[in-house]
């Protein structure tokens, strides 16, 4: 294995934290949107705000683990993917910054009808972020992103192939979230709150999975490199991923809750392991490979020794925050 290789996949490791733990964040945004009334989603955002409350800043680590690596070992990928994607990726940053202030403004709110706003707010940014970081992995993986920067920054990313991969992407969080609010709910001991929740979580997987469908329909004709790549080594994987969505339901309509979370998990991250496997080795599709793109070989085995040092150091970290959260949502009720 090459340094470029290692370092891509440790960036690759946290793409998939982010997407799985970040992910399960935004999808609780779809919970509180339709929630329904002050007095009638009240139990609901309640229970959102008490699910997300430890850790939503926390999952963002991911995300900035990632952008630092991309940038510091492939900078002039990382150049020519910002300066092609520039809207959506701007869209999803105001998307992620607009959704943190309203969720910490709503807690301070000096009227209902300013809790109504920022709850709006939330509510809305937790579908924006991941919809145009969707769209913009999308491009990416059609290979509408030129080596050389100068892509189109509207017809390279609304195509029929980013557009679906955006819907997946909202869909698959609003999933994630689900199979955690649910289980949350339960061990909360509000019975009627998670059987609503239940049943909500169970039409949103439904309906991820024919997005799936839909979207490999779509990257089959649009994206064809990494369609072979699907349809090819990644194909175990897509298959687990199948088996984890269709486990999960099975444990929901059961109310098996708790054990459900761990099919969702096995299918959104398999997918997107998949997804990477079907685009190696390369970075841009068809334009970039990773080799070709890696900097300084002092650079990426700086960059090796770094992420190493953050596993270390702040995972435990983490991994005791999730455990304190677990802890108190069985104990503060």
């Amino acid at each position: 294995m090459t340094l470029a290789v290692a370092v891509a996949g440790a960036m690759f490791i946290g793409l998939v934290a982010y997407a799985i733990l970040g992910g399960a964040d935004f999808g609780s945004g779809f919970y509180d949107l339709t929630a329904g009334s002050t007095s009638r989603g009240a139990e609901l955002r309640t229970q959102v705000d008490h699910s997300i409350g430890p850790v939503w800043e926390a999952n963002h680590v991911w995300l900035i683990y990632v952008l630092v690596t991309w940038w510091t070992a492939f900078p002039e990928a990382f150049a020519a993917a910002m300066s092609t994607l520039i809207v959506p990726l701007l869209f999803a940053l105001l998307g992620i910054v607009l959704r943190g202030a309203g969720f910490a403004f709503r807690k301070y709110s000096a009227t209902i009808g300013q809790a109504r706003l920022y709850g709006a707010i939330f509510a809305g940014s937790s579908l924006i972020a991941p919809f145009f970081l969707g769209a913009a992995a999308g491009a990416v993986a059609s290979g509408r992103v030129p080596a050389d920067g100068d892509g189109n920054v509207w017809t390279s990313w609304i195509t029929i192939t980013s557009l679906s991969v955006g819907a997946v992407a909202v869909a698959s969080c609003a999933f994630l979230a689900g199979t955690f609010l649910t289980a949350d709910a339960v061990r909360a001991s509000r019975e009627q709150l998670a059987e609503q929740l239940r049943r909500r979580t169970i039409g949103v997987g439904l309906l991820t999975g024919a997005l799936v469908l839909g979207a490999l329909a779509s990257i089959a004709q649009d994206a064809p490199t990494l369609a072979e790549g699907l349809t090819g080594r990644a194909a175990p994987l897509i298959g687990t991923s199948i088996i984890g969505g269709f486990l999960s339901l099975i444990l929901l309509w059961c109310r098996r809750s708790g054990a459900a979370r761990f099919g969702a998990l096995l299918a959104v991250g398999s997918v997107i392991v998949g997804w990477g496997i079907a685009q190696y080795p390369w970075l841009l599709v068809d334009e970039v490979t990773i080799a070709e793109a890696a900097g300084a070989p002092a650079t990426l085995q700086s960059l090796l020794v770094v992420a190493a040092l953050a596993g270390i150091i702040v995972l435990p970290a983490l991994a005791y925050l999730f455990r304190l959260t677990q802890t108190d949502a069985w104990t503060h009720h």
